[in-house]
């Protein structure tokens, strides 16, 4: 009787009540790359974070393509020598992708980690940045676009502004209050803040001034508050 491949031993344990921990005490560390990577496939939870620090390269690969950790968990647990091979590095391309969309699609503060740490990728993130689809209503911390926008230097054009400013609260959905209170956040950063930021928002919090029923002197409170945003 021929023996079975590692994929059938897999799935002869499927139905079993612990196999994802037999799973794991059988071939997480089996000493053969085949039996990890099969395993780094079919386990059921998605990979174990130790399976993207596999020091098989391909095994690695799998498991940070079939993980279900988030993205800055995902990128900080897998190997420099990956990121940093062009060919190994587009083994994970089209997961690295779906990753980039779903931290532009949050508060920058992950994006803006895995681009300090991995610099590469920017591409990556300008791509996204322009033409992603938004599907959350969470949106970026005006400090962490700051930060992206320095990141871009040169690469800053109309497209990639766009992409920014779309992602950022906008003013006019705002209460009073909760305009009060964004306003006095962006004024408590302010000297934080990319310029071409501060010019959006003073633009942004006129127009909203514009727009309100608010008695003329507290237009003029609030034109006081803004004018904080043209401070160097």
């Amino acid at each position: 009787m021929p023996e079975l491949s590692y994929k059938d031993e897999i799935e002869a344990l499927q139905d079993e009540s612990d196999y994802e921990k037999r799973g794991d005490d059988l071939y997480m560390y089996h000493e053969d790359e085949e039996a990890r990577l099969e395993w780094a496939f079919y386990r059921p939870s998605g990979s174990h974070p130790k399976q993207i620090q596999d020091p098989s390269h391909i095994v690695a690969i799998m498991a940070f393509n079939h993980s279900r950790l988030g993205a800055l968990e995902r990128f900080n647990l897998l190997s420099h020598e990956i990121i940093d091979d062009e060919v190994l590095r587009h083994k994970i391309r089209n997961r690295s992708r779906m990753l980039f969309r779903a931290m532009i699609d949050n508060n920058f503060s992950d994006l803006i980690s895995v681009l300090k740490k991995y610099p590469v990728f920017f591409d990556l993130a300008y791509d996204q940045m322009i033409n992603g689809r938004i599907w959350n209503e969470i949106y970026a911390q005006p400090l962490y676009a700051s930060i992206f926008l320095e990141i871009s230097k040169e690469r800053i054009n109309d497209h990639l502004l766009i992409g920014v400013k779309r992602r950022l609260a906008p003013i006019h959905s705002l209460s009073v209050d909760e305009s009060k209170v964004y306003l006095d956040g962006l004024i408590s950063q302010v000297q934080n803040l990319h310029i071409i930021l501060k010019e959006h928002y003073v633009q942004e919090f006129e127009k909203w001034i514009s727009g309100t029923t608010l008695h003329p002197l507290q237009k003029l409170i609030w034109q006081k508050k803004i004018e904080k945003l043209k401070e160097k």
